[in-house]
């Protein structure tokens, strides 16, 4: 409970502190068409209104209700060797219900709040996600949330969930980095020089009993450049690092990951273990010409088992993306990650939507010293129509091998999701 005391005040202080004039307001800055530079709580919602009941403009807040949903379908066909190794069933499955509560509260300097309640349907139970605070420090020409927040490591992890372009992350991402964490993050973006900043520090003090809590601490730095940034040109080139410093709960880790589908099990995994440390570190880069955009990540997990010694894991992937009706891929500057696809003109205009053909390759090794927890790789062909703002159709292929248990099997997956962000 300090914790919340100490995040109430802070908010508190820094809502009614004074901060000095901007050269330009928040809708000047996101008129542009393919950069955006604003930040609020909320995760950014769809540039069309499918409905307007869901907003309200009060005395004191306004208030926006989103709602959220994927439904995922699935089946595979494995070799014999695959068979061997896991056993994958077809089936199809919610794979996220949720409700997003936001809004501005009326004050000079920008403060913004958001409670996010998920439906867990693995564990039949509602949970809540992202909730906190946003304050813009216009001072430090940035913005501090403070509250349930992901940790700022990885430009895909913290996108949206329901903005990139692949169906899932990709197996190292999900592997090493947690989804949430409960924390303070500054999120800074310097213009002259086109760098963004990412710092953030987490604790499982309020929880410690919820699933993606693998941590006690965790300390995450991400420094990030634009070396070409132009609205003009509809171009971006993205370079950045990440860092990260953890703490294991209760001094036991365990590093799995499923193999891109929800619907199937855990594919690497090296089981729990002893361990006091672990250090992450990474690197990516993506470049965005008009439709087309080309980059990947890859990054390393090096972990100190109470044993002794050092291990490491890595894993990384590569992707292209290729939105085939001429749509742009926007970008924002102020937490480093691209946005949602917005058709030119959606179905219900009487238009195609957006068509966007995707590729991706994703690798993961989690063989190292003592722990066999196994090798993965996918290559994904997809295709995305984004029916409009609100609406996507996902059709996904893709062949993946799993090198474990002293063997090598080859997995076919084909997938499909509907996906709804109102």
């Amino acid at each position: 409970m300090r914790l919340v005391r100490v995040a109430a005040v802070i908010s508190l202080i820094l809502a009614l502190a004074p901060y000095p004039a901007t050269s330009a307001s928040s809708a000047e800055a996101a008129g542009t068409a393919t950069i955006d530079t604003t930040t609020e709580a909320t995760e950014a919602g769809p540039r069309r209104k499918m409905v307007k009941w869901n907003e309200y403009d009060g005395p004191v807040t306004t208030l926006r209700v989103s709602i959220g949903f994927l439904f995922d379908v699935a089946t595979f066909a494995q070799n014999d060797e695959s068979k061997q190794q896991v056993d994958m069933e077809p089936g199809t499955a919610v794979r996220d219900f949720r409700f997003l509560f936001g809004g501005r509260f009326k004050t000079q300097r920008p403060f913004s709040w958001t409670v996010g309640y998920m439906y867990d349907a693995k564990d039949d139970e509602w949970r809540f996600r992202k909730s906190g605070f946003l304050i813009g420090v216009p001072e430090l020409a940035g913005q501090f949330f403070i509250g349930r927040d992901k940790e700022g490591y990885s430009m895909v992890k913290v996108m949206n969930g329901y903005h990139p372009w692949g169906m899932e992350r990709s197996p190292g991402m999900d592997a090493f980095i947690p989804i949430l964490a409960d924390g303070v993050r500054y999120m800074g973006y310097y213009a002259g020089p086109r760098v963004f900043v990412n710092l953030g520090w987490f604790t499982d003090t309020l929880s410690e009993n919820e699933g993606f809590s693998t941590y006690d601490t965790q300390t995450v730095a991400r420094l990030g450049w634009l070396p070409i940034l132009s609205d003009e040109n509809k171009e971006v080139l993205h370079v950045a690092a990440m860092v990260r410093d953890a703490e294991p709960d209760e001094g036991m880790l365990q590093v799995r990951s499923k193999p891109e589908n929800n619907i199937a099990p855990y594919v690497v995994d090296t089981g729990k273990f002893p361990a006091d440390h672990v250090l992450g570190t990474g690197i990516e880069a993506y470049y965005r010409k008009g439709p087309w955009l080309f980059g990947g990540e890859y990054d390393w997990q090096d972990v100190s088992p109470v044993a002794g010694g050092n291990v490491l894991f890595h894993g990384g992937n590569l992707a292209t993306a290729w939105l085939i009706t001429g749509e742009t891929r926007g970008y924002n500057t102020a937490g480093g990650y691209f946005n949602a696809v917005s058709p030119n003109k959606t179905v219900f205009e009487g238009g195609p939507g957006a068509w966007e053909a995707v590729l991706t390759l994703s690798y993961i090794d989690l063989d190292s010293g003592v722990f066999q927890g196994g090798q993965f790789w996918r290559v994904t062909p997809m295709v995305n129509w984004h029916l409009s703002d609100n609406l996507r159709l996902e059709f996904v292929y893709g062949y993946g091998e799993l090198d474990r248990f002293d063997t090598t099997g080859g997995t076919q997956f084909f997938q499909g999701r509907i996906q709804l962000f109102l």
